[in-house]
């Protein structure tokens, strides 16, 4: 993963989805093509767990279009696995307590 991303990802890991959120907004906004539609995913799962866990929306809207994202997307991308993301968000949007997990290898020496 960019190292402009893993700033974000550290977040996501921590439980701090809005500021996972915020951190990859302004790489969104300059990427295109599949890496937008990549970080796009990203954001949306970050706020789904926010808007559930900080507001108790239970409606699971950014989840879904989430989805839409990452079926476009290869399997895996960006050394992640998306498929493993994608259910680990899915379990912590139905129990308090979980943190899914964005996998970051090693930054590059």
């Amino acid at each position: 993963m960019r190292e402009e991303l893993r700033r974000g990802a550290r977040l996501f890991n921590e439980g701090q989805w809005w500021e996972a959120h915020e951190a990859w907004e302004a790489e969104w906004l300059r990427a295109s093509g599949t890496e937008r539609q990549y970080i796009q995913a990203l954001i949306l799962l970050a706020a789904s767990l926010h808007k559930r866990w900080a507001h108790g929306s239970l409606s699971h809207r950014n989840f879904y279009k989430a989805e839409k994202y990452l079926d476009a997307l290869p399997a895996e991308y960006d050394g992640l696995d998306l498929g493993r993301l994608r259910a680990e968000v899915w379990a912590a949007l139905q129990a308090a307590g979980q943190l899914p997990q964005i996998e970051l290898a090693p930054s590059p020496a």
